[in-house]
């Protein structure tokens, strides 16, 4: 029998996200609470809040105050640890490439942040009772092949039984601080570089309802970010983020806003997979796309039609601030105006 897998799922791949306005709320009030230098103790004269040992622990350089890709945690010494965690459901229906896919998109984060990733756990929910357990075998075995590739060990993991499938990696890397890129730190005059051509969101859409095989798309979508990210350090590249679930336009705009720029976008050198222009003609226009050009509409000046420029990303590319050789320039970081992101 031939299981056709995103017919199992409501959506798939990073167009599932929630949607960055709701996400944004929800997590606005995890920024992590430091007690105060005077606060009364307790019988042994120590303080034993949850958060008494803060000023212990290792320095946080990345957590959640810009939504950057990834956390980075300074533990001394020459490297700075990077974690971060992916997991989605079905965005193809052969089990294989959806494992790869789910597993280079995790992987992309630390990429993103200039690190190498070290080692990474599964993360599978699987429903046992509807899909045969043979399948997802060649779920774990694409991921298990991605992070070969990347030089990851896959050490393990954790599994559920879940009405919907959903795969994905926790992952652990390492990064040299002095070369870390995050996304507060783009500055006007310099350039915006992106790795991947974007439309891998409607030509999913195309595929889940069709079943046509897009195999640009798959190999966009299976293509580590390293060698990207590898470039962008050597061109001095300190400010990055990878383009997914809410859109070139969506993480530009988190990007300019951390930075407190505002960037200028030339549709025209934006690249696109072959046959996504057409597609979206077609109708084949994600939910997820529409969800993300209401988040942005107030922050982005928009002079023409931008909904590619908001197309949901699976294990899409680096948005670099600086210029990389072999990857095309789609615009660039002004000073701050009224908007974050403008699209001319």
């Amino acid at each position: 029998m031939t299981y056709r897998l995103t017919q199992y799922a409501h959506g798939g791949g990073c167009a599932c996200k929630i949607p960055p306005g709701e996400l944004e709320s929800i997590v606005a009030a995890l920024s992590t609470p430091r007690a105060p230098v005077d606060a009364p103790t307790e019988q042994s004269g120590r303080d034993h809040s949850p958060t008494a040992d803060l000023d212990a622990a290792p320095r946080l350089l990345v957590g959640l105050d810009t939504g950057d890709d990834a956390a980075v945690v300074d533990i001394g010494g020459p490297s700075a640890l990077v974690m971060t965690t992916d997991f989605f459901a079905p965005v193809v229906d052969d089990a294989y490439d959806w494992g790869r896919i789910a597993a280079a998109n995790a992987l992309s984060d630390v990429y993103a942040m200039g690190g190498r990733p070290v080692i990474a756990l599964n993360l599978l929910g699987w429903p046992r009772g509807v899909l045969p357990m043979e399948l997802a075998a060649e779920v774990l075995r694409g991921g298990a092949d991605i992070t070969a590739q990347a030089c990851c060990h896959l050490a393990g993991g954790h599994s559920v039984d879940d009405p919907e499938p959903k795969y994905g990696l926790a992952v652990t890397g390492l990064v040299d601080p002095a070369h870390l890129m995050r996304n507060d730190t783009g500055r006007a005059g310099f350039p915006l570089t992106l790795t991947k051509p974007l439309g891998v969101g409607v030509l999913n859409n195309r595929h889940k309802a069709t079943a046509e095989v897009f195999p640009a798309a798959i190999a966009s979508m299976t293509t580590l970010n390293r060698d990207a990210a590898t470039a962008a350090i050597a061109a001095g590249v300190r400010c990055a983020t990878d383009v997914t679930g809410f859109g070139l336009l969506g993480h530009l705009h988190k990007l300019a806003r951390a930075s407190g720029v505002t960037a200028i976008i030339d549709p025209a050198a934006v690249p696109y997979l072959d046959g996504v222009r057409d597609s979206a003609a077609a109708g084949y226009v994600s939910g997820g796309t529409h969800r993300n050009l209401d988040w942005v509409a107030p922050h982005v000046d928009i002079s023409r039609d931008a909904e590619l420029l908001a197309d949901p990303q699976t294990s899409g590319g680096l948005l670099l601030v600086g210029e990389v050789p072999g990857h095309p320039v789609i615009g660039e970081l002004v000073p701050r105006r009224e908007h974050t992101v403008v699209v001319r």
